[in-house]
C-alpha cells in the first residue's frame, strides 16, 4: 500500500517509541506479525527511533504493565491488536485502566462506523468497537471506519495489517518528529569473524554511529553485510570513510550499498 509521508517540523531531540503487539495469536504462533518491521521502518523515516518490542498476551494485567512502564521510559508507545469486536479483544478496557478513566462508547466513532454499516449492521458486537477511553482523541481507520485512538502518549491501532498502515498514516501528522535515521551498507566477503576485531575497533572510534555486522550465506560462502546508522550525516560519512579504510589494509572484497 503506498504510505503518504507527511512533512512536519523536525526537532533536534531524540524522538523513541516502543510498540506492543497484543494477541494470543501472535504468542502461539498461529498468526505471523506483519507489522513490527512496516512500523520500524516507518517510524525512521520520520525520525521516531523504536527502541523496543513486546508482545504480550491478550489479558488485561499484562497489558497494562507494558504500557504503564513503557509510556514512562519513551515518547510514544504504539499498540497494535486487541480493538476488535470478539470477548477477548481487551485492549480498550485495559488502556482504560491503565489511565484511570472510564471507556465510553463514542459518538465521533459511532457516526464514522455508521459510513460503513447500516443501523441494522451496527450489532452490539461492532459498537464494541466504538468503545473508547474517556478523553482520547480519534484515529481514522478509512478503510473498515472503526477507529483507532490516542490518549496521553499511547497510540492504539488495529492488529490487521493494511487497516494498521491507514491508521499510522492517520496518527502520523501528530506525533513529534526527531531527524530521520540515515543508513549506509556495505557487503564485504568475508565471514563476520575475520572482520569482527576491526569493526569493534571502527565502533570504539565512532559511538555515535550504530554500526551492525550480519553474516550471510550465498553462493557456497560466507560474507558479512556491514550497516551503519546514524541521524548524524557528518558523522555517518565519516564512519563510512573509515570503514572502507579499513576493508582496503584488510584486503577484503566488498561492494557499496548491498544488503
Amino acid at each position: 500500500m503506498p504510505v503518504t509521508m507527511p512533512s512536519p517540523d523536525i526537532s533536534q531531540e531524540t524522538v523513541t517509541a516502543a510498540l506492543v503487539v497484543i494477541g494470543e495469536e501472535i504468542l502461539s504462533g498461529r498468526t505471523k506479525d506483519a507489522n513490527i518491521s512496516y512500523i520500524a521502518a516507518y517510524l525512521a523515516r520520520i525520525g521516531i527511533q523504536l527502541r523496543e518490542v513486546r508482545i504480550v498476551a491478550d489479558l488485561e494485567a499484562a497489558i497494562i504493565a507494558a504500557v504503564d512502564e513503557l509510556r514512562g521510559r519513551f515518547t510514544y508507545v504504539f499498540a497494535t491488536g486487541g480493538i476488535g469486536p470478539t470477548h477477548d479483544d481487551v485492549t480498550t478496557d485495559a488502556i482504560a485502566k491503565a489511565f484511570s478513566v472510564p471507556v465510553l462508547v463514542d459518538s465521533e466513532a459511532v457516526a464514522a462506523m455508521r459510513k460503513r454499516f447500516t443501523p441494522s449492521e451496527l450489532s452490539p458486537a461492532r459498537l464494541r468497537m466504538a468503545r473508547i477511553p474517556e478523553g482520547a482523541s480519534l484515529i481514522d481507520n478509512a478503510i473498515s471506519r472503526a477507529p483507532g485512538f490516542m490518549i496521553g502518549n499511547v497510540i492504539v491501532m488495529a492488529g490487521v495489517p493494511n487497516i494498521m498502515q491507514v491508521m499510522l498514516d492517520a496518527v502520523s501528522p501528530r506525533l513529534k518528529k526527531g531527524r530521520p535515521m540515515l543508513s549506509r551498507s556495505v557487503r564485504i566477503d568475508v565471514p563476520e569473524g575475520d572482520a569482527a576485531e576491526g569493526l569493534g575497533t571502527l565502533q570504539s572510534a565512532h559511538p555515535d554511529v550504530q554500526i551492525g555486522s550480519y553474516p550471510f550465506f550465498q553462493n557456497k560462502r560466507l560474507g558479512t553485510y556491514v550497516v551503519l546508522r546514524s541521524t548524524d550525516e557528518k558523522k555517518l560519512a565519516a564512519a563510512e570513510t573509515a570503514l572502507w579504510k579499513f576493508i582496503a589494509e584488510a584486503g577484503f572484497p566488498a561492494v557499496s550499498g548491498e544488503g
